[in-house]
């Protein structure tokens, strides 16, 4: 059955690997990023029925725009957009980087269902997937400010879950180690140990796409 997903995050490497995957299996992806020239390159090799739109989940403002457009109400949304602190003890990290990251890691996935999940209570069903990480369920220093923000999502994906009414869920999901930039800031050449999003994406697609409303208030991981 052909899915609509709602994809933030659609430009980074893990977003334009599940962008190929569902596009590929004949899904529809509704995409939002801040690189334009990532955009227009999606733009490009998959056109309508997928739509792709520059957008900063952290700007409420920009948040409400997308949703008004003539969207099609999403099947699944994947709060996929996320940044991480440069490593630093918590009293180093400068003020602005702990906001910046705040807002979008935390506001930003709020902003989303703020907009979203109206059409989707209207239509009766639906799965927002919150993506959290490992430092959401556990912790390890120099990144305090991203262990905070996953936390923060493992909460609100569960507080969510208890307001939902039958047929949709809320879930937080852990995708694992993935040999991203956002890994490569924090592990190193060490981050080369572990899959690449393309990789990863291959098992991890048809994961999500397997999650339903019985999943509601789950905290999962892809393994």
């Amino acid at each position: 059955m052909s899915r609509v997903v709602l994809l933030t995050g659609a430009t980074s490497g893990l977003g334009r690997a599940l962008v190929n995957r569902f596009a590929s299996a004949g899904h529809t992806v509704l995409g939002c990023g801040r690189d334009r020239e990532a955009l227009e390159d999606l733009t490009a090799n998959f056109g309508a029925p997928h739509d792709f739109c520059a957008v900063n989940v952290a700007d409420e403002s920009q948040v409400r725009s997308w949703a008004e457009r003539a969207l099609p109400t999403p099947d699944l949304v994947l709060n996929n957009a996320g940044v991480i602190n440069q490593p630093a003890p918590l009293w180093q990290v400068p003020a602005a980087e702990f906001d910046a990251l705040i807002d979008i890691n935390v506001k930003g996935t709020a902003n989303v269902i703020r907009h979203f999940l109206p059409a989707m209570l209207e239509a009766g069903r639906g799965v927002i997937v919150n993506f959290s990480s490992g430092w959401g369920r556990s912790t390890a220093p120099e990144v305090a400010p991203y262990c905070a923000s996953k936390w923060a999502i493992e909460g609100l994906s569960q507080a969510l879950a208890q307001e939902l009414p039958a047929g949709l869920a809320s879930i937080a999901l852990n995708p694992g180690i993935i040999n991203t930039p956002m890994l490569q800031t924090c592990f190193g050449e060490s981050a080369s140990h572990y899959p690449d999003a393309e990789r990863w994406s291959k098992g991890a697609a048809e994961f999500l796409l397997s999650l339903g409303a019985s999943h509601n208030g789950r905290a999962l991981s892809v393994s």
